[in-house]
């Protein structure tokens, strides 16, 4: 006999769903874990970040210094914990501003036919250009500050998010219910916001957690190359490229940023996957 549900029976939450995925109950719990250390990085720092100590210098992991010191005797241990501050809150406002230029670009591209064609040829010659290329373009154009970087990066992956956009616009605007809301008269910002940028939600917020990683990843490859943010402020990048030039004595220096770039990567990746597979109902397998 088929059991009848009550009203106690509730279907769990996005959250509950993500947890119950081993994968992605994995990556999330990584994420927490940097993101608790980067937050409480003044009080689980043994040291300043900037603290010199020549006397130090190159000294291997030890008790005094988990993960050793560097060229100046500045302990990566707590230069990593800063530069992950650094490069998580780089990598959030990366998408966040991508995703204001993305979805504004992709609901113009999706629901105005006229606009389709000028905006999706913007769009695919954005994409033309590899992104590392643009980015270093972009922050040469307009200064190396943390600002600057976010607003390049942001500007480079803007397209992405703008294509997912208005892929789904396109399907969105044909529906019964928006032919129904156009007929009845409402406005198009309120039937763009309320039936339209509702409804995508989902590909919206997949798509920010691989952008989130794609940031992580190019703001560091911009600070080993030295066209990132100011050398004065920690970022596992600079590290990197610091630690290279002693890889053979001092090979804490690299490995160390190099692992966190790697592990948090990784977490949003596994976090990602795992709203896709939620989200996306052609990937759904558990009905």
């Amino acid at each position: 006999m088929a059991a009848i549900a009550t009203p106690l029976q509730q279907e769990p939450n996005l959250l509950s769903r993500l947890l119950g995925r081993p994968t992605a109950a994995v990556g999330l719990a990584l994420l927490v874990v940097i993101a608790l250390a980067a937050i409480l990085a003044p009080i689980i720092a043994p040291y300043a970040p900037t603290k010199l100590s020549i006397a130090s210098r190159l000294h291997p992991p030890s008790l005094e210094h988990l993960f050793g010191t560097d060229d100046l005797g500045r302990d990566v241990f707590t230069r990593m914990l800063y530069a992950a501050r650094t490069s998580l809150s780089v990598g959030f406002a990366v998408v966040v501003f991508s995703s204001v230029i993305g979805i504004v670009l992709g609901l113009t591209a999706g629901f105005f036919r006229k606009l389709d064609t000028p905006v999706s040829r913007l769009v695919d010659a954005m994409m033309a250009f590899p992104d590392i290329l643009l980015a270093i373009a972009l922050v040469a154009a307009l200064g190396a500050t943390a600002v600057n970087v976010v607003v390049a990066l942001g500007i480079v992956y803007a397209p992405r998010l703008a294509r997912v956009v208005r892929a789904s616009t396109l399907v969105i605007r044909e529906l019964p219910y928006v032919e129904a809301a156009r007929a009845l008269g409402v406005p198009t910002p309120v039937i763009l916001v309320r039936h339209v940028l509702r409804n995508v939600t989902s590909p919206i917020l997949v798509q920010g957690t691989f952008i989130f990683a794609n940031a992580i990843l190019a703001e560091a490859g911009l600070s080993f190359l030295g066209v990132g943010i100011s050398p004065d402020i920690p970022t596992w990048g600079t590290m990197i490229a610091v630690g290279r030039q002693y890889m053979d004595q001092a090979g804490w220096i690299m490995m160390f940023p190099g692992a966190a770039i790697v592990i948090t990567v990784l977490a949003l990746q596994l976090v990602g996957d795992g709203l896709r597979d939620l989200l996306d109902p052609r990937l759904v397998k558990d009905i």
